[in-house]
This record gives structure tokens, C-alpha cells and sequence, in this order.
């Protein structure tokens, strides 16, 4: 796990290593234990080091064979590693140290192209191919490892957030209307490939960017699983399909494990952390570190879950640790939080996700989560009534449960600079829902929750905040095998107990049944749900800054209104209208865009 950074020219010019430098240096904290540089006429690599796999020199990146005529950045971690190396072995290869980064060199020296069919994990990856004068970026099946891009005539410059690009210089820091769009639509979601900036973009999720020394470049989606019933599949009852999902669920568990450092979990005391917690105990890992954490409550509004992460623990007989934090913790962390976003993340919970890794991180370098299972195994209350519906009205009824504003409303909140003349938002769902290789309403939605919203919600928020404090977080529910087996799933089975029917069967062989049939729970931050007391001051600071007010992304008579009736601003899915909008200014500020 790590930060990785480069710069391509194809104009003749040689790369900035003055700015893949500055790049390197803002990814510090996702790769605080080593850093590299490597240069090779028209491409520079850089590189920041977390040490999980490997910890001596033998495995520092960027990490060149000469032999073979390949360099390579790369963050994330490749599960299967081991095995690979072994079958490459016996193919006449040789390595010269026990890495995954070198397992992918020496893969894709064997292989070609293929290579990345043959990976199991997450990944971000920069290899150049100097006898092809290539450079290919690959990034992961589910997004879980982030790529960003930013591109001028004749230049390519990559890393892993987009403040690194930012921070290298020469950026258009325009706000992207579509993007704006987007965000004030979907609970700050911005999918792929844009980004809240004009001049930066991200590498889409499951694709691989061959990029070649004159600047002429083709993309390829690499992997998309159908979402529709398999006729190999026909005999399969609800038991079948238990014992499929539990044995998978199993196996990206064990994956998961795969480190010379401890593997925690993030235990918050839902279904799918706890099961992980239960997964990892049966495999036999003994006083496994578990991590909670808690806020302060507001009115009937719980500010923490530990009644059931101590109920788990205690079952498992963790090495447990609670962790309360008082609202007046809150402000000071919401800007360090807002510092740490590679994006403006709206979520409420990404601060607590912040507080959490920045814990967690004083005790282990790696963590497993619950992240992911809702939107695989339909966990959420919008898929209910998708079971029944139509295939065509898979539109409509994901629009009313999950849209923040519809078009009419949006074209009131944003500046007439950044007004649209028509519903960028629905016409990006309609297309994603229509596209072929879903059978009915539920996979379609499923299908775009997984693969457009998710690698930039949950996935993204998890991947910036943890890689704060250099903690590598990994989701077993993400793995590439489960998520293909779950997409051939009939949805009755996924929608089955209020939602995660079948997760929820599989979990009855190991967990008490008070945490499978409890109350749905999120991470609860009350103050900034309800965007009151501090916060409330933080965010009206922000809308009124001078930056604000010259960038005027929001008319103002849609701001106050927002301010003078505070129950005017919930939205979807216990979503703020007025956080969402303080928190893109409060980014925007805290990165110095102007």
C-alpha cells in the first residue's frame, strides 16, 4: 500500500522531476516508511512506500528490472501473489526479492496485456514498458485503489489523489458543471471519470490505459460480470447458494490476511463487519485487534453502536478498543478530515472514518472492513422495492429513494455559470441502467451501485481516510470472486430479511442472532447530520468567504433559505442539502482552488 506518481511528455520535452517530486512529497502520508524516483527519458516514476509485503530494500518501488526492460509504481495489494509467483517460477522465471510489486513485473513480462486477468487484489498500478516506449495504467476490478490524471498538450501526469496533482501545479481548477451536477444529485458522489475539477480526471475502475511515447493512447474495460442468471446455475436452491456465498466469503477473508505486519478490523458492531470479525476467528486468528467508534448522542439519536461491537468482541474474544469522542472534537477534525479528502466527500461518516484510522493506525498497518456489502447483497432500502419492479422502472424508483435534488431544483441552488440545460445526473443513470447484461430492475441497480457509485462513495472514503495515517484498509466484500458469484445471484435471495437475506444466512452459522436482526445502523455523527452547534458555524463560515462569494457556484437566495429553515436541508438517505454544499466550498478552500 503506498503512494505512487509520474509524469509522461510527448512533445520531446523531458519530464518536471521537480513536480513528480512535489507529487511524491503531498503522498507522504499514504507511504511514510520510503520514497523513490526513476527516470527514463520521457517518463518519470515516483513513489512513496508503506511497507506490508517485503519490508526490506529488496522491495522498495520504483522497482526496475533491467532484464526485462520494465519499471514499475504500484499501490495496493495483490492477494494472490504467492501462487502467482510460483506458477511463473515453474514457467523459467526468476525474482529477486519476495514482493507482490515484482509478482506484477514479472507477470506482465510473461503474459503481455493479460496480466491484469490473472491479479487478485486491489491495485493501482504505473508500469513503462521501455522496449514498446509504453506506459500502462491499470487500475482494480472495484475501484478500491484510486488513479488520478491530468493531462495538457504534449503531458501526462498520474498519482493517487488529486491533491498531489494540485500540488505539482499547471492544473485547470475550473469546477466541471456535469461534475457539480453530480455531486448536488447523488450525496456528493462525482463517478468516474470526472472529477469536481476541470483539468483533473479519474482513471476508471476496472480499466487499463495503454499510453504510447508519441501521446497516442486506448483504454479497455478489462472486467464487467453479467448480472443475470447463469443457466449453470439452474439447480441452485437458497441453501445452494448459502454454502456458495459463505464459501467465497471465506476465501476473500483469507485472502485478506496475506502480510508480514497484523491484520485488524474495523468492527462497528453492523452484520458485515461483525462477520468478518466471526470469518477471521473460524480460520483460527486468536485476540485479533478490533476497533469502535462512538460520538456524543443527541437527543434520541444514539451517537454510538458499542452495545453491539462489545457484544462481538466479547464473543470472539478480541483485543477490543472503544473510542468516544465529544462533539467539541468534532470541528478540529472536520478540518483535518477535509485536508485528507482526495475529493469532497458529503458522507457524515467519513470524519468519523478519519478519527477511527488515525487509531487504529497506532497499532496496526492493516485493517479489514465491512465496506461494500450493502451494495453487492441489496442492503439497502431502496432495493426492496426494486424486487418487483419492472425492468424499465428500475429509473424511477432509484431516482426518488437515492436523488438529493432533481434538475429543476438544482438549476436554483447553482450559479447561472454553472447551470445545465439538461438532467446530466438522470441521463448518466439512464445509461448505466439501460446498458446491456442486467436481467432485472434490482441487477441493473445493483449493478451501478457497485461499479459507478460505490469505487466513489464508501470505497473512496475509506481508501483517503485510512491512507491518512498509512493504514491499509481491505473489503472482503469487494473481493473480484464474490462480487461476480453475488451478480449471478437471483435478487430474491439478496432481498430476502429486509435486505442481505443470504449474507445474513451465512452469518447464522457464526454470529448471536441480536446482531444479524438488529436495526439497520451507519456510523452516527449527530452534529453533522444535523449540521447544528460548531459545524453549523463552520460551514456558514465557509459559504461566506471571500472565495466563495467570487467563485458564486450557489445563488445565494437558495443558501439562506437553506439557513433559515434548517429541516428545509435533509435530503436522501438522511443526507444534508446544507452540509453537502459547505463541505465542496470548505474543500475547495482547505486546497487552495481558486
Amino acid at each position: 500500500m503506498c503512494g505512487i506518481a509520474g509524469e509522461a511528455r510527448f512533445d520531446g520535452s523531458t519530464p518536471d522531476d521537480a513536480a513528480v517530486t512535489r507529487m511524491t512529497e503531498a503522498l507522504r502520508s499514504r507511504g511514510p516508511d520510503g520514497e523513490g524516483l526513476w527516470r527514463d527519458g520521457w517518463v518519470t516514476l515516483g513513489h512513496r512506500r508503506l511497507t506490508i509485503i517485503d519490508l526490506s530494500d529488496a522491495g522498495a518501488q520504483p522497482m526496475v528490472r533491467e532484464d526485462l526492460g520494465l519499471a514499475l509504481v504500484f499501490n495496493g495489494c495483490i492477494y494472490n501473489y504467492p501462487q502467482l509467483r510460483e506458477e511463473l517460477r515453474e514457467a523459467g522465471h526468476t525474482f529477486h526479492s519476495t514482493s507482490d510489486t515484482e509478482v506484477i513485473l514479472v507477470a506482465y513480462a510473461h503474459w503481455g496485456e493479460r496480466f491484469v486477468d490473472h491479479l487478485v487484489g486491489m491495485f493501482a498500478i504505473g508500469l513503462v514498458d521501455r522496449a514498446r516506449r509504453r506506459l500502462v495504467l491499470v487500475r482494480d476490478r472495484l475501484g478500491i485503489k484510486p488513479l488520478y490524471l491530468a493531462e495538457t498538450p504534449g503531458r501526462l501526469r498520474f498519482a493517487s489523489t488529486l491533491p498531489a496533482l494540485l500540488g505539482a501545479g499547471d492544473v485547470d481548477t475550473g469546477i466541471d458543471p456535469v461534475a457539480l451536477h453530480h455531486y448536488l444529485s447523488w450525496h456528493s458522489i462525482v463517478p468516474a471519470p470526472r472529477t469536481v475539477l476541470r483539468g483533473i480526471r479519474k482513471l476508471p475502475p476496472a480499466t487499463m490505459r495503454i499510453v504510447e511515447a508519441d501521446g497516442r493512447r486506448r483504454d479497455e474495460v478489462y472486467w464487467q460480470p453479467d448480472y443475470a442468471r447463469d443457466p449453470a446455475d439452474a439447480g441452485m436452491d437458497a441453501r445452494d447458494w448459502q454454502a456458495a456465498v459463505g464459501d467465497a466469503l471465506r476465501t476473500a477473508v483469507r485472502r485478506r490476511l496475506v502480510a508480514d505486519v497484523p491484520v485488524g478490523v474495523l468492527l462497528s458492531g453492523g452484520l458485515d463487519s461483525s462477520l468478518i470479525v466471526a470469518l477471521l476467528a473460524e480460520a483460527g486468528q486468536e485476540h485479533l485487534r478490533t476497533f469502535s467508534i462512538g460520538f456524543d448522542s443527541r437527543g434520541e439519536e444514539a451517537g454510538d453502536e458499542f452495545t453491539y461491537s462489545d457484544l462481538v468482541a466479547w464473543a470472539f474474544d478480541t483485543d477490543h478498543q472503544r473510542i468516544r469522542l465529544a462533539d467539541d472534537d468534532l470541528v478540529p477534525a472536520v478540518r483535518r478530515t477535509v485536508l485528507a479528502m482526495t475529493e469532497p466527500m458529503g458522507s457524515h461518516d467519513v470524519v468519523a472514518f478519519h478519527l477511527l484510522s488515525e487509531q487504529v493506525a497506532r497499532h496496526v498497518k492493516v485493517a479489514q472492513s465491512g465496506q461494500g456489502a450493502d451494495e453487492v447483497f441489496a442492503g439497502y432500502g431502496y432495493h426492496q422495492p426494486l424486487a418487483g419492479a419492472s425492468r424499465e422502472a428500475a429509473g424511477p424508483v432509484f431516482t426518488e429513494a437515492f436523488f438529493d435534488r432533481d434538475h429543476a431544483e438544482l438549476n436554483r441552488v447553482v450559479g447561472p455559470a454553472y447551470a445545465l440545460d439538461r438532467d446530466a445526473s438522470r441521463d448518466l443513470l439512464d445509461e448505466h441502467l439501460a446498458a446491456p447484461g442486467a436481467q432485472t430492475a434490482l441487477d441493473a441497480v445493483l449493478r451501478l451501485d457497485t461499479h459507478l457509485m460505490l469505487p466513489d462513495d464508501p470505497v473512496k472514503r475509506v481508501d483517503s481516510m485510512s491512507m491518512a495515517w498509512g493504514l491499509e484498509v481491505r473489503t472482503p466484500f469487494l473481493d473480484q470472486d464474490l462480487v461476480a458469484l453475488a451478480a449471478r445471484c437471483p435478487p430474491e435471495h439478496k432481498v430476502a430479511q429486509g435486505g442481505k437475506g443470504v449474507l445474513k444466512e451465512v452469518a447464522r452459522e457464526v454470529l448471536p442472532a441480536e446482531v444479524i436482526d438488529r436495526p439497520k445502523g451507519y456510523f452516527p455523527v449527530p452534529a453533522l447530520r444535523n449540521v447544528d452547534g460548531p459545524v453549523r458555524e463552520l460551514v456558514i463560515e465557509a459559504l461566506q468567504a471571500p472565495e466563495a462569494r467570487e467563485r458564486a457556484l450557489f445563488r445565494p437566495e437558495y443558501v439562506a433559505g437553506l439557513l433559515t429553515e434548517p429541516d428545509s436541508a435533509e435530503a436522501a438517505a438522511g443526507s444534508n442539502k446544507l452540509w453537502q454544499l459547505g463541505l465542496l466550498e470548505l474543500w475547495l478552500q482547505t486546497h487552495g482552488v481558486r
